[in-house]
């Protein structure tokens, strides 16, 4: 109507209308701010632009509250690192055996470096 949204308004005419009718329970627009600011860090967003997003003072701040978030994170970090290792012609490391790495370094396993 061309006026000024007051929050509390909105949230009972429209907001909480919405949520009910999409068959969801407690859902705040805090909720969905937040779910905003972790997909885009999953999805690989940069932590700045996602800081500015949020309007807070630090990235470090962003990481501290979204980041942690997804415990999977290690598994894709390990995966796309694996991905790396033969486009890059560097030899796989092998934990039950000397490793054809040490031939590359000069390394002798019975003597060390």
């Amino acid at each position: 109507m061309g006026g000024p949204l007051r929050f509390n308004n909105w949230r009972r005419r429209v907001f909480d209308p919405a949520v009910e009718r999409a068959g969801l329970v407690a859902l705040t627009p805090h909720d969905l701010r937040h779910t905003a600011a972790s997909l885009a860090i999953a999805a690989g967003a940069n932590v700045k632009a996602v800081q500015q997003m949020r309007g807070h003072t630090s990235a470090a701040m962003t990481l501290d509250v979204y980041a942690g978030l997804f415990p999977d994170d290690l598994d894709v970090v390990g995966r796309s690192l694996d991905a790396l290792v033969p486009a890059q012609g560097v030899p796989q490391m092998c934990h039950n055996g000397p490793s054809e790495a040490l031939g590359l370094l000069a390394i002798d396993p019975g003597k060390g470096l």
